[in-house]
């Protein structure tokens, strides 16, 4: 079953994905590396930008989600993508010209979350309407599949990238990817109709807490939205205070950085590459479950603005949660931080319901109480 065909069109959706992601995770790093490097920043430095900049970029994409919901999908993914391609490229322009800066860095950052914002729920009802809903798991199978590879094998081939061009060459691929899944989403091709607008046929300021009403109101869809949002935000607030654990502190080149090597010799690796194999393994099983149990409870005409305010949310917590682990550093120690994010994510399970008793109508039921 996992490998039947899904079709032309979500083959070219796919394919846009995959080089994205790989382009993301190449440059995953870049711009705490680029802090650290080029910049000379600090725990507290590289943490505050990195989360101001997703803060205020979640709430500039806030009105995104009814924006986005009924307009049609494809072009809003496009224009997202080359706006990311022409912000990214900016960095490496500016380093060249000797004037790149925090600020720069700041604002890119605000640019890029946005954009991810409207693409990720432009994205999700995109591939809803492509995908027949039995086949959604398989779907999300393959996109988590490609994710997790590209999880894998871009850190060390952006590491090995930073070691040889310098810390910005990553940033140029990553934009470069952007413009490759805008051409690859293009290929798509076919008619795709513009959405129906359902209730008032005008934009109101209360449209804009729709996402949120539905995710509130719907039994299935809360607990995990609250799961999922902290789990994100405690992994993800560590990033910027490993980095500089390793590279400032440790003394570790960028490749070695990459490689995510945490300790000298064989035992060292050994630990990372076990941690590492569990997390993909788990997280491998999870997140295309949860995608389609998402998607599944989620009315068709209310996937854009679901999945934008479940963007958003998380998004202001990764950068609530990075702002504070930076502050938690520079107190603590960058390895304390650590721990203290590790052992909050064993808790996080308890969130999560133990049985699903959601009948199958509740996406119609949750929508009436908007």
């Amino acid at each position: 079953m996992v490998r039947r065909s899904l079709g032309r069109q979500f083959g070219w959706l796919w394919a846009a994905y995959g080089v994205s992601a790989l382009g993301t995770w190449l440059a995953f790093d870049a711009f705490p590396l680029i802090a650290i490097l080029v910049l000379h920043a600090g725990t507290t430095e590289v943490s505050l930008p990195a989360a101001a900049g997703l803060a205020v970029g979640a709430v500039v994409a806030v009105p995104l989600g009814p924006w986005v919901e009924f307009r049609r999908k494809r072009p809003v993914m496009i224009a997202m993508d080359l706006i990311r391609f022409a912000a990214l490229m900016s960095v490496p322009a500016a380093f060249v010209l000797g004037l790149l800066s925090f600020v720069q860095l700041l604002v890119v950052a605000v640019v890029i979350g946005a954009a991810d914002i409207a693409f990720t729920a432009a994205g999700g009802a995109c591939l809803k309407a492509l995908v027949r809903p039995e086949d959604l798991l398989v779907a999300n199978g393959r996109f988590e599949s490609t994710a997790w590879t590209a999880s894998v094998l871009g850190p060390p081939l952006g590491g090995a990238a930073i070691g040889l061009f310098g810390p910005v060459m990553t940033v140029v691929a990553n934009a470069v990817s952007y413009l490759l899944s805008a051409a690859g989403i293009r290929a798509i091709g076919g008619e795709e109709p513009r959405p129906a607008r359902t209730g008032a046929p005008r934009f109101r300021v209360g449209d804009l807490l729709d996402g949120w009403r539905y995710i509130l109101a719907h039994p299935a869809l809360r607990p995990l939205f609250f799961n999922t949002v902290l789990v994100s935000g405690l992994i993800m607030a560590t990033s910027p205070v490993l980095a500089v654990l390793m590279l400032s502190h440790l003394g570790f080149a960028p490749w070695q950085y990459g490689l995510a090597f945490i300790g000298p010799g064989v035992g060292g690796m050994v630990l990372v590459m076990a941690v590492e194999f569990g997390l993909i393994t788990c997280m491998g099983v999870f997140n295309p479950v949860y995608a389609t149990y998402r998607l599944h409870h989620t009315a068709t005409d209310r996937v854009a603005r679901t999945l934008s305010a479940w963007s958003v949310t998380s998004k202001v917590t990764i950068a609530a949660l990075t702002a504070l682990w930076g502050l938690l550093a520079g107190l603590t120690g960058p390895r304390t931080a650590i721990a203290i994010a590790g052992l909050l994510l064993l808790t996080t399970p308890l969130l999560l319901p133990r049985h699903d008793n959601t009948p199958d109508h509740e996406p119609e039921r949750a929508q009436r109480h908007i």
